[in-house]
């Protein structure tokens, strides 16, 4: 045995006896990390509290950096995951399918008290995990934060007969194994409601934070995350390779591209004057997917994803049977998948195309609603990726790769080459005879932008004279009790919001009290007593005058029309200490964007934008 290696094995054994876990000699001499799980799941659940406590945005980001700090690449993932509230990023899914019934009696158990009396006492706390405040447990070892992270992904694995009598017994033995702050954040993962008051775009900061101290490294981090939508894989790659791995992160197959998004214009010559000759494309009114095919191993593996990241392969067997055909090794390419009349080959409403997204009745709603899949656009084939490719480059891929195919389920989008103002005008009025939402207008020469929201595409949609050229996704974030008639419903009007993506925080902009039916506010009351929050949510900036009855957590996204964009001394949506903020003027409710998350609704600068379009118009 050398001496370097006598010295290597010698510090290391003492530096293990003495607690240090994470320190190793490498070949060459140099201090490394050791990959050694050694996070206590203790340390994660005092900065969970902390991180509650603390007021500031930066405050957070501070924080969850120190605790990335302290992870190994590994736990980095796990703990990135775990403050969201998941055990695996969206696209994976997981469910626990336990239901806040099946909570209680853990929390019954763990306390020594009746369901009944645990069913009362949660009426006047925040949350179930709250009521363990007061429980006194000594645990005679710490778990690591790995062991719970297993535990967690043992729980949501139990399946069978009799598995929630199971889930519930394995949440007990958890929790004994832990001091009561742990086993209330571990309650609440399990529950579905940890909300600590921050998005992945915070994470991003914090990870930004923790390598340079400041947020400088937003902008490659938050590429590498649109390239490869995984935040747990991208904290793990900045702890493993620093910054140098997270420049060369690439398309993971299986692993979605965060969408490219439309700016919005109001008139075909704003949009020439714009961006000049362009491309213009129908804008169809139906699920936006992107596809994931990989026929590399024994058995294809197709994904359907929808705009907010999800897997909705499993909903959609028709189209997962017809891209099977397509003569590829590896693809990703975007779609619309909308509902069809056979009879007289019309696409339907979004309200119709909306019933295909379902767990249950899959092949009666596949017989009663068709689905047609257009594709607009392809990231990537046979492992080269595409996206620095131009527009134009990449539409000549697709048409290619449909020269021999010829399922009428899937076909590639019609496209028309525009010069004048006066023929996107022609193309528009045609579309809209035809039904549909109107054009998605793109720059011949633009590259695909995963994440980005910019003039390389422009929508162009149907006018109501008074109106403001588009409808809006905004994000419910609490509702006023009702008077009058809609005293009996409990509820008369709500209040709605947009998403700050560099505040990572949502602002008002509207109070709405119509646009819904007796029936519907009812099941808008049920629907939001469910995310109900006895507090102002931290991410949510409300003026007081505004706060409503009872808050909601930012989770429902509904699309709202308006005849216009005021000024408002009182609503907080782009509200500076020189400048009053946005609001909606006559503000009334369409529908529920289900295909959207909340920090997928409209954005701050894209009301300033439409306030400014009105004055044009």
């Amino acid at each position: 045995m050398s001496y370097c290696h006598k010295f290597y094995c010698i510090l290391t054994a003492s530096l293990l006896f003495f607690g240090v876990h994470d320190i190793v000699i490498s070949k060459n001499g140099q201090i490394e990390r050791l990959m050694h799980h050694t996070m206590k799941f203790k340390l994660v659940a005092d900065y969970f509290s902390n991180i509650e406590q603390e007021p500031s945005r930066i405050g957070m980001t501070k924080l969850l950096a120190e605790l990335f700090e302290q992870a190994t690449p590994k736990e980095a993932g796990m703990l990135a995951y775990l403050s969201l509230g998941m055990l695996r990023p969206p696209y994976q899914g997981f469910q626990f399918n336990l239901a806040k019934k099946n909570l209680i009696l853990v929390v019954a158990d763990l306390l020594g008290e009746t369901p009944a009396s645990i069913s009362a006492q949660e009426k006047n706390v925040s949350d179930l995990g709250a009521l363990l405040d007061a429980w006194e447990n000594v645990p005679a070892t710490e778990l690591a934060l790995v062991d719970v992270y297993e535990q967690l992904q043992h729980i949501e694995s139990i399946s069978g007969a009799g598995s929630v009598e199971d889930k519930i017994q394995a949440a007990i033995n958890l929790c004994r194994q832990l001091d009561p702050l742990a086993a209330k954040y571990v309650l609440r993962i399990i529950l579905g409601t940890l909300r600590l008051g921050f998005s992945d775009m915070t994470i991003i900061d914090a990870l930004s934070w923790m390598q340079e101290g400041n947020k400088s490294l937003r902008a490659v981090l938050e590429h590498a995350y649109n390239i490869s939508a995984d935040i747990g894989l991208l904290a793990e790659t900045i702890k493993e390779g620093g910054v140098t791995a997270v420049k060369e992160m690439q398309i993971h197959l299986g692993v979605p591209i965060r969408p490219s998004a439309a700016e919005r214009m109001p008139t075909a010559r704003d949009i020439i004057k714009k961006i000049g000759s362009c491309v213009a494309q129908p804008k169809l009114d139906g699920f936006r997917v992107q596809i994931h095919i990989d026929k590399r191993g024994e058995k294809p593996k197709i994904h359907f994803f929808s705009r907010n990241l999800l897997d909705m392969s499993a909903m959609f067997p028709d189209l997962v049977h017809a891209v099977d055909e397509l003569d590829v090794q590896t693809l990703i390419a975007e779609g619309e998948a909308i509902a069809y009349d056979p009879h007289t080959g019309t696409f339907l409403p979004f309200q119709e195309t909306v019933k295909r997204k379902r767990k249950h009745g899959i092949e009666q709603a596949q017989a009663e609603y068709p689905l047609v899949l257009s594709l607009f656009d392809i990231l990537y084939l046979n492992g080269k990726s595409l996206l620095h490719e131009t527009h134009e480059e990449r539409r000549d891929v697709l048409l290619d790769l449909f020269k021999n195919y010829s399922d009428s389920a899937v076909r590639v989008i019609e496209e028309k080459k525009i010069s004048t103002a006066e023929e996107l005008e022609t193309y528009f009025n045609a579309n809209i005879s035809a039904g549909l939402e109107g054009l998605v207008v793109k720059k011949p020469d633009s590259i695909y932008q995963p994440g980005k929201r910019n003039f390389n595409w422009i929508k162009l949609k149907r006018e109501e004279v008074g109106h403001i050229e588009d409808t809006i996704d905004c994000v419910i974030l609490g509702y006023y009790a009702g008077s009058g008639k809609r005293a009996t419903f409990g509820i008369g009007a709500f209040l709605v919001g947009l998403y700050d993506k560099n505040k990572d925080r949502f602002e008002t902009i509207a109070k709405i009290g119509t646009g819904l039916s007796d029936e519907e506010w009812k099941t808008l009351k049920k629907k939001l007593d469910a995310i109900h929050s006895l507090e102002k949510p931290k991410n949510v900036e409300v003026a007081k005058e505004l706060y409503p009855d009872v808050w909601v957590y930012p989770e429902v996204v509904c699309r709202i029309r308006a005849d216009e964009i005021s000024l408002s001394p009182m609503h907080t949506a782009g509200k500076t200490a020189t400048h009053p903020g946005y609001a909606l003027r006559f503000p009334r409710f369409m529908d529920y964007r289900l295909d959207k998350s909340a920090e997928d609704a409209t954005e701050i600068h894209e009301i300033i934008r439409m306030y400014n379009d009105q004055f044009k118009r």
